[in-house]
């Protein structure tokens, strides 16, 4: 008899990574490989981050503390909340497949926007709920309107990825205000703000505040895009005590690593970093954005780290190819559930000229 496996198996998709095959990240930084495809920093961590590396590594021996005491706290004071309403995890994708087993299992629902992050798809097959996907509206914003309409007293979860990836689009605070004003207390809803800080709508704190005015609102933030950490994955919630308390009671211990943790508790006190990473994220969004309609092609509107570009009746997978030969990695929006466009992440001044000279002979 061979050994057989769960059928939940079958229903999770997969992840497609963006690192171009056969190449380790590390082989990709410092090299003439432009990876566009991951909405990664162009830029490595402020020094005194990658000194705190460095000392948390000679540690390496040790146990890191389970429940990361110092960041916790500091993130707490950065946001001015309490440190018992701030949930930490190995990147933001563990607190989302978390919450899919703290809060689903067969009979109840999960509502998300779709295209959208493509880890909402594992979380039906892994917690036994069913999942309800809302498409897009006009512009390529979430259909906030859509999506109460799915909300039954089944439902468990609604997710907002805000902005959205792979969209790049964003709804201001006042608008998650008044969807979180009707949608059910029953409901958890989860706001995904992995590229917060990158939007102009409003302060990144904006919804930070809605938190006292909805507990069951959790906000889903990161250090992997503007902190320059994605290869510690590190990620976190502002929550309440109780969903905390519940998806820690169904991931392991020891979940944040002890090197993650120093380099996080050290990023977050450089905010005049953040700022500074964001502003050059600005001008590169500008440079890219306008050199892609001079080509003729259409985009949605980033507030993010990345554009979505509509590649018309043009072959996706041909100059995806085509750019791969030349060096530069972008992501195939087939595999993010919007076929026919690519998503490009913004990268150092050189790379965004790169690219945009190479895409327009294949156009």
């Amino acid at each position: 008899m061979s050994i057989t496996f769960a059928k939940k198996l079958a229903a999770i998709p997969g992840y497609t990574a963006g690192t171009p095959a056969g190449k380790a990240p590390e082989a990709i930084a410092g090299s003439e490989i432009a990876q566009l495809a991951s909405n990664e920093s162009p830029w490595g961590p402020h020094p005194a981050v990658a000194e705190a590396i460095a000392r948390a590594a000679a540690a390496a021996n040790r146990y890191p503390d389970p429940a990361a005491t110092l960041l916790r706290r500091r993130i707490a004071e950065r946001h001015e909340v309490e440190p018992a309403t701030v949930a930490l995890a190995n990147g933001s994708c563990e607190i989302l497949l978390a919450a899919a087993l703290a809060l689903g299992e067969p009979g109840a629902e999960i509502v998300y926007a779709w295209p959208s992050f493509s880890i909402y798809p594992y979380l039906a097959p892994l917690s036994g709920a069913r999942e309800i996907r809302v498409p897009l509206a006009e512009g390529e914003v979430h259909d906030l309107e859509a999506m109460l309409a799915e909300v039954t007293a089944a439902t468990q979860l609604v997710i907002v990825c805000n902005p959205n990836n792979p969209t790049s689009t964003h709804l201001p605070a006042a608008r998650i205000a008044e969807f979180c004003a009707r949608v059910p207390d029953h409901v958890t809803v989860l706001v995904d703000e992995a590229y917060v800080e990158f939007q102009l709508d409003d302060d990144p704190e904006a919804t930070v505040d809605l938190r006292r005015e909805f507990p069951n609102l959790v906000l889903l933030r990161t250090f992997s895009k503007v902190y320059g950490l994605a290869g510690l994955r590190i990620g976190y919630a502002l929550c309440s005590p109780k969903f905390r308390a519940a998806v820690d009671a169904v991931r392991q211990p020891f979940s944040v690593n002890a090197i993650a943790q120093s380099a996080a508790a050290e990023a977050i006190r450089h905010s005049d970093d953040v700022a500074t990473r964001v502003e050059r994220n600005i001008i590169e969004r500008v440079t890219v954005e306008e050199g892609l309609r001079e080509l003729g092609l259409e985009t949605a509107n980033s507030q993010a780290n990345f554009s979505w570009v509509a590649l018309g009746d043009r072959d996706e997978a041909a100059i995806v190819a085509a750019l791969a030969e030349d060096g530069i990695i972008v992501r195939p929006g087939s595999v993010l559930g919007g076929p026919g466009r690519i998503r490009v992440s913004y990268g150092t001044p050189e790379q965004n000229r790169r690219f945009l000279q190479a895409l327009q002979p294949l156009l």
